[in-house]
């Protein structure tokens, strides 16, 4: 089979890469992505492996690339994305790439300071501007203040807030006085702080800067006031400053003469027009030494990122003892080993080495690495299993077949043409937009995941209409294409009983023929019918256990194709036959007895018609068949019989029959060799039990099983990586193994079928939840008196019922619907033959590791 029916044969190899080729031939593995590396040096600290200080390198040339990303970025330059993937730079370049970033990542940070150092200036010199506007006002509020003191001083028995002796103007004790600018958001508590430390004997007055000023250091506005503090004393000066500091307020030298303050307002704007000018040429050059930067920024981080995965991957090999020699260990695909040594012998040449690459395959017990080749198109389904469980090795994929079920048993419960179609044409848009789309859903946290799904919501769209033409459903109403199958004159109706309102009983009894039946789903009449519900409900049950039994009944044969591959005819004999035998005899007889009625009664004898539930009762109490579906009462009882017979046997089968026959093959081979060696029973040796069959069928082992990479293929290998450590064959530990089993899939193939109801339960809420929305927006504006009534109705009621439609419908439904689905997949069917106790193939694959570069 193909890998996408089986994963991929891998093969154990051995790599022998001459020093100065191993770069090279490590980076065309790179670009191949064929390969996965074993770490040869588990004990080693990563500190002290050969190659860390290139790896250090690396990391460092990643930070300063890292910084030019977010200076570019924060002067909101575009950073165009790589069209084309460069190799891998050699060794002797990276000197270059060094100095070139440290050239780079110097003048950027030298740029930063002085254009931080000129906006701390600039913001300076603007503080300032505003204070000298400012203080003129103040200077005039003080200058009253003080003649209302001097008048009011003349009893000298006032005390005022500015000292205990009410100042003069022009006397020779004055006042002194502060000003500055502070943050607003300070400002309630710097005043408080004033008034408690200085114990309100200062005079403050505040005034607010309308345009917000940008902070030097992060770029950010900010909200300041200008303030200017009167005061009398050095001691009160001296508290003043010291608050003024710690609540990081900047204080400015302002002239008490308003000669002298025009005279400096004048200096302060003729040296913010200069900064101005230096500024705007300071952020040009900045902007050029970023944009140039900018244009090669992706191709050098795809360098860089290529660099330091191929130094980390040779730090996983060893050195022999001659110190010219590097050896590798690796798990690849037999299929593609002549693209590899293609690679190989290419890497060579590239280095200049005289000496070829040398790849040999190694014989291990390991358990090989699981690898399924997949396209944009299958990788969905592939990731929908692998989130399960990685499958075990050569076992079968499960994936292609879900490209079939999943979307159909989605459309099994999300059939409707309407919310199928608006889903297929929201899935093909994502399709058709599929590039440009990458950059914006695909990065998206919450959407990524729906644009990566975008095929399967095509096909779950897809099957939703074909569902929804089964099931005559549009927005919960009826489409009529061929005509109604009933005679409605035979039921006593009208016609125009039929265009009124109301709802009516059909008969089956009454059709237009007894040859005619709806060509293509169901008759459209139902829709109107009263008995609409319990019709539909049967007929989704129904069709739901006949989905779920066809479902298991493959999933059991698939199981019989693993043992087939693993040429394990004990677990044919043992597992496959009973468990096919059990689930045909019981529930494939229930399924057989659905289409037996459908095909023996017609609408005249429906209601001779047994039970079904009621049969299947019967006859698992073993009890009549009154009435019969088939035949007389005695051969439906008799076959009924036979059938719980043979399902009651199948059982023991499978509970006894395998573990006595390993035991017996243990048995044999004690009182041959003294001792059997053996792996855990959990995971039984299929080696040992072909043997055992073949004898007991007289065979001999001619054809050998499958290898992994020339040692036999076992059922169940182990996946830590290492070796297999054989145990001794425990009776009692396969016996409760084999019991276990047993009773899983007894009792499992009860409830996987009544799981599947579930197909029935989420179609009927689907389609009454879309008739509910209907009736209660819709149908309000088509059942409203008028045309001008109905079509504001309309109008006003259709962004509701679409957006709920969207909401609730297409997303919460369509969600629901697909973990439903995710469920029957994982555990009803996969559960038949799907052991996944594989681990993923993860090559070294420089396309992985640059799509991942966030991880």
């Amino acid at each position: 089979m193909g890998s996408l029916f089986r994963s991929e044969e891998m093969c154990k190899a051995q790599l022998f890469l001459q020093s100065e080729a191993a770069f090279s031939c490590v980076s065309e593995l790179g670009e191949l992505g064929l390969v996965q590396f074993r770490d040869l040096n588990p004990d080693v600290n990563a500190f002290r492996r050969k190659f860390v200080n290139e790896v250090r390198r690396c990391d460092e040339m990643e930070r300063k690339l890292r910084y030019l990303e977010r200076e570019i970025l924060k002067s909101q330059i575009p950073i165009p994305e790589a069209t084309d993937n460069p190799e891998a730079p050699a060794p002797r370049e990276m000197i270059d790439l060094e100095s070139n970033f440290e050239k780079l990542e110097n003048e950027s940070r030298e740029v930063n300071s002085n254009q931080e150092a000129l906006k701390r200036n600039f913001l300076e010199l603007t503080e300032l501007k505003h204070i000298l506007r400012k203080t003129q006002h103040f200077f005039d509020e003080a200058e009253l203040h003080h003649q209302q003191m001097h008048d009011a001083d003349k009893d000298e028995e006032s005390h005022t807030l500015l000292g205990e002796e009410g100042p003069r103007i022009g006397q020779a004790m004055r006042l002194g006085f502060v000003a500055g600018v502070i943050e607003r958001g300070r400002l309630a508590a710097f005043e408080q702080m004033l008034w408690r430390v200085c114990r309100g004997n200062v005079f403050l007055r505040l005034a607010e800067i309308e345009e917000p000023l940008e902070d030097p250091s992060s770029g950010d506005e900010m909200l300041k006031n200008v303030f200017i503090i009167f005061f009398q004393g050095d001691q009160l000066k001296s508290r003043v400053k010291k608050i003024c500091e710690g609540f990081r307020a900047m204080l400015y030298p302002c002239p008490e003469s308003q000669s002298e303050r025009r005279e400096m307002a004048l200096g302060v704007m003729t040296r913010i027009e200069d900064f101005k000018a230096v500024l705007v040429q300071t952020d040009e050059h900045r902007s050029r030494v970023l944009s140039s930067a900018a244009r090669k920024l992706s191709l050098w981080f795809i360098k860089v990122r290529k660099l330091k995965a191929i130094y980390h991957t040779l730090n996983l090999f060893n050195l022999d003892v001659t110190q010219k020699c590097l050896i590798a260990e690796c798990w690849c695909p037999v299929a593609d080993l002549s693209q590899i040594q293609i690679a190989l012998r290419r890497g060579t040449e590239r280095s200049g080495s005289s000496v070829q690459s040398i790849l040999n395959r190694v014989d291990t017990d390991e358990a090989p690495p699981t690898y399924n080749k997949t396209n944009k198109f299958t990788s969905v389904f592939q990731s929908i299993v692998d989130s399960y469980g990685v499958s075990t090795y050569r076992e079968v994929n499960p994936a292609p077949y879900a490209i079939i079920t999943f979307p159909f048993l989605f459309s099994v419960m999300f059939g409707d043409l309407g919310h199928g179609a608006i889903m297929a044409i929201f899935a093909l848009w994502m399709i058709l937009r599929e590039k440009p789309l990458a950059n914006t859903l695909g990065k998206n946290e919450m959407l990524a995941p729906i644009y990566g799904g975008r095929y399967i919501i095509f096909l779950m769209g897809l099957f939703s209409i074909y569902a929804g033409f089964i099931y005559n459903d549009l927005f919960s109403k009826s489409v009529n294409i061929f005509g109604s199958s009933w005679n409605v004159s035979g039921q006593g109706f009208s016609e125009a009983d039929l265009e009124s309102e109301g709802s009516f009983q059909l008969n089956p009894v009454n059709t237009t023929s007894k040859d005619y039946i709806y060509p293509f789903g169901i008759d459209p009449i139902w829709q109107v019918a009263i008995n609409k519900l319990s019709f539909l409900n049967s007929f989704k049950m129904k069709i739901s256990v006949i989905f779920g039994v066809t479902q298991m009944t493959f999933g059991v044969f698939l199981s019989f194709l693993n043992h087939s591959y693993f040429r394990s005819n004990l677990n044919i004999f043992c597992q496959f036959i009973p468990e096919m035998i059990f689930l045909l005899s019981i529930f494939g007889y229930l399924v057989f007895m659905i289409v037996a009625k459908w095909f023996f009664f017609d609408a005249t004898s429906s209601g001779q018609a047994p039970s079904l539930i009621i049969t299947l009762i019967d006859m698992v109490m073993l009890g009549g068949a009154d009435p019969p579906l088939y035949g007389d009462g005695t051969l439906q009882s008799t076959i009924q019989t036979g059938l719980i017979a043979v399902a009651v046997i199948c059982a023991p089968w499978m509970l006894f029959v395998k573990p006595f026959i390993l035991k017996k093959q243990n048995d044999r081979k004690v009182a041959r060799e003294g001792h059997l060696p053996n792996r855990n029973p959990a995971v039984a040796d299929e080696r040992s039990s072909i043997v055992v069959f073949d004898e007991l069928q007289g065979e001999s082992e001619t054809d050998p099983p499958p290898k992994y990479n020339g040692k036999e293929d076992q059922a169940g290998p182990s996946h830590s990586g290492g070796g297999h450590e054989e145990e001794e064959f425990e009776f009692g530990e396969v016996f409760v193994h084999q019991a276990i089993h047993t009773i899983e899939f007894c009792l499992g193939c009860v409830s996987h079928t009544a799981s599947y109801l579930r197909l029935w339960a989420l179609s009927l809420a689907h389609a009454e939840l879309s008739e509910v929305l209907w009736t209660m927006l819709l149908g309000i504006g088509l059942g409203a008196d008028g045309p001008v009534l109905g079509t504001i109705l309309i109008w006003a009621t259709f962004a509701v019922w679409a957006t709920l439609t969207i909401g609730i419908l297409l997303f919460m439904e369509g969600l629901s619907a697909f973990l439903h689905t995710l469920r029957l997949h994982w555990v009803e069917f996969q559960s038949k033959f799907f052991r996944g106790e594989g681990y993923a193939f993860c090559p070294f694959s420089f396309k992985v590791i640059l799509e991942n570069r966030d991880d």
